[in-house]
């Protein structure tokens, strides 16, 4: 009987010790984790929440990838050891393995740029309802930066990008066209996008200033504009429409245009209406490429004591914040940047898991917001 009980004490002992080598080494393993990431020599890996949590390796890819199908206390334990080790999945690694990418990537020109941040917002969200995530690059305004960012970008092979304009180097385009990855070109239209398109027609707002202008017997108009692309075909548009109206004896007698570095700001808007003023001095109508530009003229007429819009009406381009809160309030053009986003989402997300796009184009058009500087 004797013996019996200094078994069962000695297997008790043999558990307690077992369990305390578990606990400690479940210790040891968080400890040196956690030192590792402090000096930087290795990343947690996921080894190392397996063996925290008690489980394999496999297991712990279940609860990242398809937590459903883990049971809900294995899950909670995975998620503490996660926590604990600051373990960050290898998502490259994931995307190779599967052949699908969560990862979409977006291009602007710049961030320093309000007009883009509502459709980035939107496209984010929608994106992110669908289980995606988004990465943002800037390309400025340059040709040769944007063929550099893209490169990084198709070499991650991303779920989807989704481009700022249509007008892209040649070799980008080729680039772009091979390598199999929906994309979206936002904020311009083509007849023959790379792949697909959501915009509207920088010509056609252009056009669309001028008849305003005329409708309002501005017969002196100039056009501050920022020298992008996008911005150049605005003005394009406006100074053919200027042109087409002369030519039937009811339209402008000349358009001056003044081009100014893009990004545009408030400085170069009061600069540019100088300007103009110099070489035009009965001015009596001016487009912005931008509503920064128009909060620059403004406060340069008002500097001038112009009288706005009695003596010149005053037309931005995208339909800011500010622009209802400025005295006078600023009569601008108003694209629906939040719908662009969504849009594109929609278009990366069906494309991306296999399913068709009906609209591979789409137009989102454009409204002129009349207010007080007209």
């Amino acid at each position: 009987m004797g013996a019996v009980n200094v078994n069962v004490n000695i297997d008790r002992y043999r558990l307690q010790a077992r369990r305390f080598d578990i606990v400690n080494s479940s210790r040891h393993t968080v400890a040196m984790a956690a030192a590792r990431a402090r000096r930087g020599t290795r990343h947690a890996t996921v080894v190392d929440v397996a063996r925290i949590a008690g489980v394999a390796p496999n297991t712990v890819s279940r609860v990242l990838n398809n937590p459903a199908q883990v049971a809900e206390a294995t899950r909670d334990r995975v998620l503490d050891a996660i926590r604990k080790t600051g373990y960050v999945p290898n998502l490259l690694a994931g995307g190779l393995r599967s052949a699908r990418s969560r990862l979409v990537a977006a291009v602007v020109p710049t961030i320093a740029g309000p007009v883009f941040l509502e459709a980035i917002e939107a496209l984010t969200d929608a994106l992110d309802e669908h289980g995606y995530q988004l990465i943002l690059g800037q390309s400025g305004y340059k040709t040769s930066r944007e063929d550099a960012l893209l490169d990084a970008i198709i070499g991650r092979r991303p779920a989807g990008i989704v481009l700022t304009g249509v007008m892209h180097s040649a070799e980008a385009r080729r680039r772009l066209a091979a390598s199999g990855i929906p994309i979206v070109e936002t904020w311009d239209l083509t007849r023959t996008p790379i792949d697909m398109v959501v915009g509207f027609s920088h010509e056609a707002i252009g056009e669309a200033v001028a008849e305003f202008f005329h409708r309002r017997k501005r017969r002196r108009p100039g056009v501050i504009t920022g020298d992008d692309e996008r911005a150049a075909r605005r003005t394009s548009g406006f100074v053919r429409a200027a042109a087409r109206l002369e030519m039937k004896g009811r339209g402008p007698a000349g358009t001056a245009v003044k081009t100014v570095p893009a990004p545009t700001t408030l400085a170069s808007g009061r600069s540019g209406l100088a300007e103009l003023l110099a070489r035009e001095p009965k001015l009596d109508a001016v487009f912005c490429s931008s509503d920064l530009l128009a909060l620059g003229v403004l406060t340069e007429a008002h500097a001038r004591g112009i009288r706005v819009p009695h003596d010149l009406a005053v037309v931005g381009f995208g339909n800011l914040p500010f622009s209802a809160g400025v005295i006078p309030s600023l009569t601008t053009v108003h694209v629906d940047g939040p719908r662009i986003g969504r849009i594109a989402a929609s278009m990366v997300v069906a494309r991306s898991e296999g399913r068709k796009v009906d609209e591979p184009v789409v137009d989102v058009g454009f409204s002129l917001v009349e207010r007080g500087s007209t």
